[in-house]
């Protein structure tokens, strides 16, 4: 068999490197094979979030795989047809659940396929978006593009005890291109959640919040909720979203400087279409459509890189990056494949 190879060393060099080749595998039933995982991180190789991705998606699309185990640096996976099911699946760690949707929602959705999935592990985790970000930010974007699902938080799982469950529902969907140039609103939409925390000590955080959006003429409408978890945490997520946008910034509660490392300023500033995070997301689905997608973001993560890249070696898809006055516009023209 002729396997398309992917070096998991480009760009960010972790985990979304195989996330997005995994994901792509699938939908365009290309084997391939990615080699140095995560070569230069302080722990090489699969991580068991990785892992419960792959699972998952060697699952539904009856897929054979080599390499599949904490530590590997190389992975092998050949696709078959995906299929509708429903699964039960436990990440064992707080991992995030939120990156394993990146991995499940495309396929199901693109594929024509319907998939049920209850998942346990981290709701709000480092490095990786909140339930919430996917939740508000996400959904949405997705939902512009063709892409249906909906989600329902059972229990929230923070660092490092996890424990979080959701459940989600992904149906067939025809995916279509889209355009997020600038933000035109002023309206924010605050979202917090917290578990086994002091009241107080998550309002007066919020309400620091508020008070500097507000200074700056923005319309703040909050939302707190104290939810179930077994470990102590909290997250927020500010985001803005009108016809020409979808901008969210989100964070988890750092328990000993007792506050959210949210960098504020930079969603003030960002008038484009899409903040970082998003950008990089939209690349999957927008490498698959029928047209053009357009979207402009401040800056170019390594994430956005290492997706660009994956997308147009697994799908030949064309993209352009052009620099603009205050960030950069990314078009990519998609490749719709007739199988799908």
């Amino acid at each position: 068999m002729e396997f398309l190879k992917i070096n998991g060393e480009f760009g960010e060099g972790g985990g979304q490197i195989i996330r997005t080749a995994i994901t792509l595998s699938c939908i365009t039933k290309r084997a391939v094979i990615i080699e140095n995982i995560r070569k230069n991180r302080n722990i090489s190789g699969l991580r068991p979030q990785h892992l419960t991705a792959i699972k998952i998606l060697q699952k539904i699309c009856d897929a054979d795989v080599e390499g599949a185990k904490i530590g590997s640096t190389t992975l092998k996976f050949i696709p078959r047809n995906v299929k509708s099911c429903n699964l039960i699946e436990d990440v064992g760690t707080a991992g995030s659940i939120s990156l394993i949707l990146q991995v499940l929602i495309p396929v199901a959705a693109i594929c024509q396929k319907k998939i049920n999935l209850t998942i346990k592990g981290g709701t709000d985790t480092l490095w990786s978006p909140t339930i919430d970000y996917t939740q508000h930010v996400l959904r949405e974007a997705y939902s512009r593009m063709g892409i249906k699902f909906s989600m329902r938080v059972i229990r929230r799982g923070y660092y490092p005890k996890g424990g979080g469950e959701i459940n989600l529902e992904v149906l067939p969907s025809k995916v279509k291109s889209i355009t997020l140039n600038q933000r035109k609103t002023k309206n924010v939409k605050l979202f917090c959640s917290f578990s086994n925390l002091p009241n107080e000590l998550i309002k007066r955080n919020v309400e620091s919040f508020e008070k500097k959006l507000i200074e700056k003429k923005f319309n703040v409408q909050s939302q707190i909720n104290e939810e179930i978890a077994i470990d102590s945490g909290a997250s927020l997520l500010i985001c803005s979203v009108d016809d020409e946008s979808i901008i969210g910034i989100d964070s988890i509660f750092d328990k000993k400087t007792e506050q959210f490392n949210l960098d504020l300023e930079s969603f003030i500033k960002n008038n484009l279409g899409v903040d970082e995070r998003l950008a990089d997301m939209l690349v999957l689905p927008a490498c698959l459509t029928n047209g053009m997608t357009v979207f402009r973001v401040k800056n170019i993560s390594k994430h956005l890189e290492t997706n660009l890249f994956v997308a147009s070696k697994i799908t030949g898809c064309k993209y352009g990056v052009g620099k603009l006055n205050d960030g950069f516009e990314i078009r990519i023209e998609g490749i719709s494949y007739a199988s799908i």
